[in-house]
């Protein structure tokens, strides 16, 4: 996968194992006159989750984004973010891309204790 520095949302990126042979000479292109304005990253291999697509249930897509919590001690919040990949075998998760979010859900046994810390500040 390779990234523009200066955009996000998902725009400005090429993920080379799904791409056209033409969207990759076009980003060689790029990454030849601008070399300092990219970066490359293993692609991801994202989980998948069912997801209701019309009247069918099919795989998408999907990362977790957790909250932790940063105050006199650092606690990982039960859930988080759950990005998902609407189009069919995409890999962007970002909503500006068509991307959608799912409820997480956090199953514990009921002697853990899973109630939230109160944070001196929270780190974004």
């Amino acid at each position: 996968m390779v990234k523009s520095v200066d955009e996000a949302g998902g725009y400005g990126m090429l993920v080379g194992p799904h791409s056209t042979r033409a969207q990759i000479e076009e980003f060689r292109g790029k990454i030849i006159a601008h070399p300092r304005k990219f970066i490359a990253q293993p692609t991801l291999g994202l989980s998948r989750c069912p997801a209701v697509c019309g009247d069918t249930i099919e795989g998408r897509h999907i990362d977790l984004r957790p909250y932790i919590l940063n105050g006199e001690t650092i606690k990982i919040m039960p859930g988080g973010l759950t990005r998902v990949a609407l189009r069919k075998g995409s890999l962007v998760v970002n909503s500006s891309q068509g991307g959608g979010s799912k409820d997480t859900w956090v199953l514990a046994a009921e002697h853990e204790d899973v109630t939230p810390a109160v944070p001196e500040k929270i780190i974004v």
